[in-house]
């Protein structure tokens, strides 16, 4: 069965694959993205097959203020080989289209997927490096912090926001490997007449593709991460709030009053949030869903940038607060802007 032939669907379509990931050769493959009030129009720094691009001299600028490392290309011999990679992979492709057998196929899928996760683990520990191999002699130095990006979606650098997601060469790969996986199962199961439905698979590889783009809440580092309105630091558990956009970008806040505050400037478009957090004034560590936690409003709520809203997950807790505090019962919608 190893040595039967492709199903025509297959082989045209890893034909269609390995074009794909010589296109991706043109392109760049992962883009990280820096946004800060001070560049409000944003830096970007581009992943190609072959180099770094993007903004480069200025993020060197910045790091050599905080002592993480230049970036260069030539200080990356993945560059050196990467291009190279990827089009034995394409030719792979083009073989596995003349040669027509399942055994090649298989082989290819299986090298491919291999090299894609060994990728991923050098691009992990390349950003580990780079963000945790500091000069202690550096202009700027924060006991304990460390500067490694995102391998994928958003996290806060001190007062920068940094997005790390594939490019157009980056999506382009990632499609073949998953076409190539899906036409894999499918050519294994037609071989072993595996009476296993097709559908289910692709529901579970598009759950887990849902996984990625993440809009629950992220834990909020208090006392060091600051505040995205009043760029002070979190730092009182019982009020943190945050606000999570459709990609999964969290901005933290110190109490409803900033979060608040934040909302009416309208800097977010509501089509591009996802959702709104607050902490547990009982339970600080659990963020609640703003619209389903029970609320307490008065004067002796009062929380570090004078918001004077609670957010409770438990009633009977909240009643007792209640009593105590002399507070009122609200809800989400009553105090939204």
């Amino acid at each position: 069965m190893m040595n039967n032939k492709l199903s025509v669907r297959a082989r045209f379509l890893s034909l269609l694959c390995a074009i794909g990931l010589a296109v991706s050769l043109l392109f760049p493959l992962w883009r990280i993205d820096l946004t800060a009030p001070q560049y409000p129009e944003g830096l970007v720094l581009k992943i190609y097959p072959h180099k770094i691009g993007g903004d480069v001299d200025v993020v060197n600028g910045l790091n050599h203020y905080i002592g993480m490392r230049t970036l260069h290309t030539k200080d990356f011999f993945e560059f050196t080989i990467l291009p190279y990679l990827i089009g034995a992979f394409a030719v792979f492709g083009l073989l596995t289209f003349l040669i027509n057998r399942r055994w090649f196929f298989y082989t290819w899928v299986v090298l491919f997927v291999a090299f894609g996760v060994i990728a991923m683990f050098d691009f992990y520990r390349w950003e580990y490096n780079y963000g945790h191999n500091l000069d202690p002699n550096a202009a700027i130095v924060v006991p304990g912090m460390a500067y490694q990006p995102p391998l994928i979606g958003f996290k806060q650098l001190l007062n920068f926001g940094a997005y790390s997601f594939p490019d157009v060469g980056g999506y382009i790969f990632l499609l073949s490997g998953l076409a190539l996986v899906v036409l894999l199962f499918l050519e294994w199961r037609s071989s072993n007449k595996k009476n296993i439905p097709v559908n289910t698979v692709l529901a579970l590889m598009f759950m887990l593709f849902l996984q990625s783009c993440n809009t629950g809440p992220q834990p909020i580092a208090y006392g060091k991460d600051a505040c995205h309105f009043c760029k002070m630091i979190i730092s009182d558990k019982k009020f943190g709030a945050e606000v999570v956009t459709q990609k999964g970008k969290a901005y933290k806040f110190d109490d409803t009053h900033c979060l608040l505050s934040f909302l009416s400037k309208k800097e977010l478009p509501a089509s591009e949030i996802a959702a709104v957090y607050l902490a547990d004034y009982a339970q600080p560590e659990k963020l609640l869903p703003a619209e389903k936690a029970l609320l307490l409003q008065g004067d002796a709520v009062r929380g570090p940038m004078g918001g004077n809203i609670a957010a409770f997950e438990n009633e009977a807790t909240m009643k007792q607060v209640q009593t105590s505090l002399k507070a009122s019962s609200i809800t989400w919608s009553e105090v939204l802007p």
